[in-house]
């Protein structure tokens, strides 16, 4: 069922990994700052060493080759990179870091893609308005532009934001990511418009000066959940669910696949509660200028992160003007789903088939990278997670069933994550990994969970088939040549 030329991956983010957050001129982060605050994260615990693979990278890649993938998903850290945010300052040793990871990778015949921002903002950036600042869309172009020309003769697949929904809403409005900002009803949506606006800049920057040359792929990663009312014949049920999917997926997509604007629904919902709580003046969302690059069209494949299936009700007002109470949807969980880890993230696999069949109908039939998936475990770890086997089997299944009984062209499966890791405001409480870390362990010690060794198997068995097809299709090729050489001769005897 899967093309000859899948991709096989597991993902990684900087802040999350690497570890080193003051090593060999490395400037601060947002994620620094919010958990050196203390009070934001799990225990009080930080990215400060999580993996340490800015020391360890060569166990990661041992990691990478025991899996036998194809592709690796990493992000770049900005400020590793660039300490203040622009390239006035620039950091060889983060640049030699990042050179000797793509350049390993290709040497195993694993392809990169790069994220160049997974929601870890230079704090230089951030003291100067950060993601509100309609001035950050032009740093990030700059930055962006710094990248295409340092590692884009190697990289040919590029993500420029991962999840903004999550960045806008978590960051901004909630306050349980970095930069910890609680302003909601206005925040948000100016924060994910400003990195729509970023990532259109990038993407054609990259359409102008590189892609004649390098001819990679340009795209922004968005998640999403599948939606579904709760009570399927209430209509109230049904429009909630339509709301809960322009908040999340069609925030992002629909500006990028559709029209170069917010859905209707998200827009007329806004405003509609703007002017319930008398809120004066232009919308809280905010509209896109005819003189900036525009956003329709700067995506080369669809990215897709996803997690998990919710039933939707109407969920009423909330007395406050916020991005909850303007989505006017409340999520359920089926008590029937078995729960992995974390209380939200239930295990529905076939959700992701429904999701990826709705963005072949809505988007214009995209090509699609799932760049994440996965399974988590909390309390007492079981490197026999024969649950979290199961979840990979069943998603591999579906995501086959797409392609093959749907017609949706996925390019490719990136596991979330390669290795247990810091888990934002979980901190290490919460295990994605295919390899078990020991933080305890002086030396973060890999070991491969019994899930990581399923999904080796599973990309052998992939790799097998395609081999056994080549050689048919070799033998087939000979055979048939030698039939048309034999009649060949036999014309020419007759």
């Amino acid at each position: 069922m899967f093309p000859r030329d899948f991709a096989w991956g597991a993902g990684t983010a900087a802040y999350q990994i690497e570890g080193g957050w003051q090593a060999d001129g490395k400037g601060p982060s947002i994620w620094d700052t919010f958990c050196h605050e203390k009070g934001g994260v799990f225990e009080e615990q930080n990215g400060d060493v999580a993996c340490n693979s800015y020391e360890l990278w060569d166990k990661d890649l041992e990691c990478i080759q025991q899996l036998g993938l194809t592709h690796y998903r990493l992000s770049l850290s900005w400020a590793r990179l660039l300490p203040d945010g622009t390239a006035r300052q620039v950091n060889q040793k983060g640049v030699q870091y990042y050179n000797k990871v793509i350049d390993d990778l290709l040497a195993c015949s694993v392809s990169p893609m790069v994220t160049l921002y997974h929601f870890d903002l230079p704090q230089a950036l951030q003291d100067q308005g950060g993601w509100k600042s309609a001035g950050i869309a032009s740093l990030f172009d700059s930055y962006a532009k710094f990248c295409f020309q340092t590692f884009g003769d190697r990289v040919k697949l590029w993500i420029t934001v991962n999840e903004p929904h999550v960045c806008a809403k978590l960051g901004h409005e909630d306050g349980i990511h970095a930069p910890g900002l609680k302003e909601p009803g206005v925040a948000a949506y100016l924060v994910g418009h400003n990195m729509l606006r970023a990532h259109a800049m990038a993407w054609h920057s990259y359409d102008a000066f590189y892609r004649p040359t390098q001819r990679g792929a340009v795209s922004l990663a968005i998640n999403s959940d599948w939606f579904e009312p709760l009570r399927p014949g209430r209509k109230e049920d049904i429009a909630a669910a339509e709301r809960d999917l322009a908040f999340t997926l069609g925030w992002f997509a629909w500006p990028l696949f559709v029209t170069g604007d917010y859905p209707e629904i998200m827009r007329s919902a806004i405003d509609s509660q703007s002017e319930m709580f008398g809120y004066g003046g232009a919308s809280r969302l905010p509209r896109f200028l005819k003189d900036e690059p525009a956003i329709l069209g700067t995506a080369d494949f669809f990215a897709l992160n996803y997690y998990t299936l919710r039933k939707v009700k109407a969920a009423g007002g909330t007395g406050q003007m916020c991005l909850k109470n303007d989505r006017d949807a409340e999520e359920v969980l089926d008590p029937s789903w078995s729960i992995c880890g974390v209380s939200w993230l239930a295990v529905v696999p076939h959700g992701l088939r429904k999701l990826l069949k709705y963005i072949k109908d809505t988007f214009n039939h995209p090509a699609v990278y799932i760049t994440e998936n996965g399974f988590s475990q909390v309390g007492p770890v079981q490197i026999e997670d024969v649950q979290r086997c199961g979840f990979y089997r069943d998603v591999i299944s579906e995501v086959a069933k797409a392609i093959g009984e749907d017609g949706v062209d996925v390019r490719g499966y990136f596991a979330w994550s390669l290795l247990d890791n810091f888990e934002w405001a979980d901190g290490f409480s919460v295990r994605f990994g295919l390899f078990h870390i020991d933080f305890s362990d002086a030396k973060l010690s890999r070991t491969i969970y019994h899930s990581g060794q399923e999904y080796a198997k599973m990309i052998r068995k992939y790799k097998k088939a395609i081999e056994m097809s080549a050689m048919y299709s070799s033998s087939g090729n000979q055979r048939v040549s030698k039939r048309i050489h034999g009649r060949k001769c036999q014309d020419k005897e007759a």
